[in-house]
């Protein structure tokens, strides 16, 4: 018979069963929270107030200047991209007449799970309208190419499809 005095009912399977339970929920529960505090997503942008912040007008300016230039970009992705080897790339840059554009070229090398792995490459141009630069990535994954170049003061900008990074060939 179980009764107040009696200490018997703590050392129960049962009721220490439990408690492990319980206190591995709290445990892992603390964990999660500790690590969400310390280390913020990279989805979204901490400083979205104040940095870039642009008017409606200034955006809907923007998108018909980038619209008006109409450039095109062709970009020569090789088959295969291995972590740590440096890469060429080869980007054709042609305007709405199909004339090859002159200017100044920088790729942003863009991860979506991490930005602090971004990194920026200068391209060279090599010949008219033709550019070419050598980029190594870091880490293995899902990786994108984000492209500006820029003539006097026009400039366009626009982006690859999502790419994968392997470790080994």
């Amino acid at each position: 018979m179980l009764s107040q005095e009696n200490k018997k009912g703590w050392r129960n399977p049962w009721f220490i069963s439990l408690m492990g339970v319980v206190v591995t929920a709290l445990l892992v529960n603390s964990m999660l929270i500790w690590y969400a505090l310390h280390r913020g997503s990279t989805l979204v942008d901490h400083e979205y107030s104040t940095r870039d912040r642009k008017s409606d007008t200034e955006t809907i300016d923007d998108i018909q200047a980038h619209n008006s230039l109409a450039w095109k970009t062709t970009l020569k992705l090789p088959k295969m991209i291995v972590l740590a080897t440096p890469t060429s790339y080869e980007i054709d840059v042609m305007d709405r007449q199909g004339l090859p554009v002159s200017g100044e070229m920088e790729v942003v090398a863009y991860r979506p799970s991490d930005a602090d792995k971004d990194f920026a490459v200068p391209f060279t141009e090599v010949s008219s309208g033709k550019y070419q630069g050598y980029i190594s990535f870091p880490l293995k994954g899902i990786w994108e190419l984000r492209i500006r170049v820029k003539r006097g003061k026009e400039v366009f900008e626009t982006e690859s499809d999502k790419f994968s990074v392997s470790e080994k060939q």
